[in-house]
């Protein structure tokens, strides 16, 4: 059922990806605003794409949530360096792309920005897919008594002791120390009376 699932949502989601790159060939990327409209599109296809494995049950099955480290160890830079190039490759000069490109002079990248300018779609690709892969599932969550959240314990192989919240506490150890005391004394009792009279 999970790897038809994911198939389907994966299928479903390259679909709409493909749907949303045909529409970017649609728009005149010769003007500004349609060069940020195609770019907005493939960013969208990337986007897809990641929370097409999300929703089909790739990470836990539970409710999505932004995971901060990825967003911004990962997501971060991979928008600032691409958005650097992308912003770069504008067609029209404004504030923006004149002050990218002086920098880009100015740190000598020039070169490589202009070298990955021939590829901003796929950079704004990237950009989608980077920011879809920023999400993760906590899973569903087992409830313990009250309502409260507990996690299944995990045993090592060759065995370990019980994490904090299983262990008995100080009363039940000894109620279950007095009973063991009680239960012996009855053993010995019994095994006086079983033995014979001369012995």
């Amino acid at each position: 059922m999970y790897g038809l699932t994911r198939g389907t949502i994966t299928l479903l989601g390259a679909g709409i990806a493909g749907l949303l790159v045909w529409l970017a060939t649609q728009l005149d990327d010769g003007s500004t605003g349609g060069y940020w409209a195609v770019s907005g599109l493939i960013a969208a296809a990337g986007l897809t794409m990641a929370l097409s494995q999300l929703l089909g049950g790739w990470t836990k099955w539970g409710v999505p949530r932004l995971t901060v480290n990825v967003f911004l160890l990962a997501f971060i830079p991979v928008l600032v360096a691409a958005g650097w190039v992308i912003l770069a490759k504008q067609p029209h000069a404004n504030w923006f792309r004149g002050h990218v490109r002086n920098w880009s002079g100015d740190i000598s990248i020039d070169g490589v920005v202009r070298d990955l300018g021939q590829y901003a779609s796929v950079l704004a690709f990237g950009i989608g897919l980077t920011f879809g892969f920023s999400f993760d599932t906590s899973g569903p969550g087992a409830h313990g008594p009250f309502g409260r959240r507990r996690r299944a314990a995990a045993i090592p192989a060759g065995g370990a002791s019980p994490p904090p919240e299983d262990r008995p506490t100080a009363r039940e150890r000894e109620s279950g120390d007095a009973e063991r005391e009680g239960e012996g004394e009855r053993e010995r009792e019994s095994r006086r009376t079983r033995e014979p009279a001369g012995r």
